[in-house]
């Protein structure tokens, strides 16, 4: 498990196709990132296994069904990717529970500035949009941020100028990619609700709206 509260961005140094798979490799820029053979490490908000390393480079393989939900596709070598490795036991839980399983991907459709940090509205794909709620939690590209605000297709997220400076939030633009993972929390939720004979599945309202309807 993840906190999404991340420890360094790391810099692209291979990316080389084999049929559906994606190998990658990623130089963490905080030499202090150390990841043995078999640990996870979350890239981008994926959670990938530690192949091998050659010295600080950190080299992971991608499956297709991981290649085909993420932005993982698209990178380059120079390209940045924020980097986390997973919670100690005893750690401190101040980000929320991510898991490194994106849900889906979605666009940067707005950007601006607001006081010293930066308002950021982000199109979710069509069946995510039921797990955002405003004041809810959503990890962007493995980011754990709060959302602002939930419109019918998008989501605005406030980014303080700490998140644009220490992730590769602050290179980000208008038409960027960004991977997408919901708050694990409702989506156990609405799979219970959904599974309950007294709240018949209704995929036109959304989770919030269920659990009032419920009486939560």
């Amino acid at each position: 498990m993840f906190t999404g509260l991340i420890e360094t961005i790391g810099t692209v140094v291979a990316v080389e196709r084999k049929g559906s798979a994606l190998h990658l490799g990623v130089r963490p820029l905080d030499p202090n990132l150390v990841a043995a053979k078999g640990a996870s490490v979350a890239v981008d908000g994926v959670c990938l296994t530690v192949e091998f390393s050659r010295g600080p480079a950190l080299f992971f393989t991608a499956v297709g069904e991981t290649v085909g939900r993420t932005t993982l596709a698209a990178l380059k070598s120079g390209k940045t990717v924020n980097l986390e490795r997973p919670l100690a036991a005893q750690g401190r839980l101040d980000g929320h529970m991510v898991l490194g399983h994106v849900d889906g991907v979605g666009t940067i459709v707005a950007d601006r500035t607001e006081d010293a940090g930066r308002r950021r509205t982000i199109e979710v794909p069509k069946a995510l949009r039921r797990f955002m709620a405003e004041k809810g939690s959503v990890a962007i590209d493995g980011i754990s941020l709060t959302i602002a605000e939930a419109g019918t297709a998008t989501i605005a997220v406030a980014l303080v100028p700490l998140t644009l400076t220490a992730t590769t939030m602050g290179t980000k633009r208008i038409g960027d990619r960004v991977n997408i993972e919901c708050d694990v929390i409702a989506r156990y939720l609405d799979r219970l609700l959904s599974g309950t004979p007294a709240a018949p599945a209704n995929r036109t309202e959304s989770l919030p709206q269920q659990m009032e309807r419920l009486g939560f």
